[in-house]
């Protein structure tokens, strides 16, 4: 099941992270088709957050044909954002990845500053792959 996280530095809003993590993990294959998310009650417990923010996380995902409610029980995620072959490619990924974070941190990158060399190095990349 996926565990939320809230940053209040990051600028963006408490129902769109959850939006966000929610799609990050679909795409990850961590949630797929049929299982359940927190209710709003574990979420609003974990977070210490207003329940209508989950709520309107949780309507989002619904609007974006994600996720469904079903009254008194809970909801459920409607579909993948990931296949077998994309799943298993991430594998070998994610561990060049942990050695590049690995080698930030030895070099004295704090994480602030991971991120930012990673999302303007990310950018840039998707700037010349459109050029």
């Amino acid at each position: 099941m996926i565990e939320f996280h809230l940053d209040g530095r990051s600028g963006v809003s408490s129902y769109l992270q959850l939006v966000h993590q929610v799609r990050q993990a679909m795409r990850l294959g961590l949630l797929r088709e049929g299982d359940q998310l927190p209710t709003v009650k574990e979420v609003v417990a974990q977070l210490a957050i207003n329940p209508n923010t989950v709520l309107k996380a949780y309507r989002e995902l619904e609007h974006q044909g994600l996720a469904a409610a079903r009254p008194g029980v809970g909801t459920f995620i409607t579909r993948t954002l990931t296949d077998a072959s994309s799943r298993a490619a991430q594998a070998p990924l994610r561990q060049d990845l942990r050695r590049w974070l690995a080698k930030a941190r030895k070099a004295g990158l704090d994480d602030e500053s991971i991120e930012a060399l990673f999302m303007t190095t990310f950018r840039s990349a998707a700037q010349e792959d459109i050029a």
